[in-house]
């Protein structure tokens, strides 16, 4: 197997700044990004690493949600949770951070577009949050999961349902109507793809919705019709 290069220690400095952790242990930060198309011989990738994060992250908002919303019920934290934890969230928090740029991946997987890579970016960040658990104990992983994850967890739309589900039973109950999703234009390069996609219902105005995966696509514009139509209110944030 082809050996891939280390992250530099000036690609480690603007990581660790971006994230708010020094490590102590460099070869942790180098795994968290490394997916196994680019592992080298006798190497390793960030897939333990990505179940371990899963499970830290998890309890961590579990923790977040539970202190937040005291009187909130058990399906409500669970419909929370599930966004904030979901592979969507996961990717966004992964472009805020800017990961894609050092995310270490084999010829191959560059050329995967829409879901498949969201997903790998989503990895990469579970990766990233056991590989700050494992160096600096659950505090360290509390403060970086806080620090991008807490202004999302007090958001209104944090209890909805799945938009395209909600769209579809509406439409069906008002129009006798399935939406229809198309993609309107694709751009961007093959490792960081647009979507635009636009939702279509007989009878009303289309929407539109643009993301890095189709799926997102088509939940943004789903959730700007539900709120254009008043079924849903626009989401601001909560007190």
């Amino acid at each position: 197997m082809k050996k891939t290069k280390r992250l530099q220690a000036e690609e480690m400095a603007v990581i660790e700044t971006a994230v708010g952790h020094e490590f102590r242990d460099k070869d942790r930060l180098d795994r968290a990004l490394t997916h196994a198309s680019a592992r080298s011989a006798g190497g390793s990738d960030y897939e333990r690493l990505e179940f371990l994060g899963d499970r830290v992250l998890g309890l961590c908002i579990a923790e977040l949600l539970f202190t937040t919303y005291r009187k909130a019920s058990e399906g409500e934290l669970s419909v929370r949770l599930n966004q904030l934890v979901s592979a969507e969230t996961c990717a966004a928090v992964a472009d805020e951070i800017g990961l894609h740029r050092f995310i270490r991946t084999g010829a191959d997987v560059k050329k995967i577009t829409g879901k498949a890579m969201l997903n790998v970016r989503a990895d990469v960040v579970e990766s990233l949050i056991a590989a700050i658990y494992l160096d600096g104990g659950l505090e360290a992983a509390r403060a970086f999961i806080l620090r991008w994850w807490q202004e999302r967890a007090v958001r209104e739309d944090g209890a909805r349902r799945d938009a395209k589900t909600e769209l579809q039973e509406w439409a069906h109950a008002k129009f006798a109507a399935t939406p229809s999703y198309r993609i309107a234009e694709r751009s961007g390069p093959d490792h960081d793809p647009r979507f635009t996609v636009t939702v279509e219902i007989p009878g009303i105005a289309p929407e539109t919705g643009t993301e890095r995966s189709k799926r997102a696509a088509e939940q943004v514009a789903a959730t700007r019709l539900l709120e254009r139509e008043g079924v849903w209110q626009k989401s601001t944030p909560a007190d």
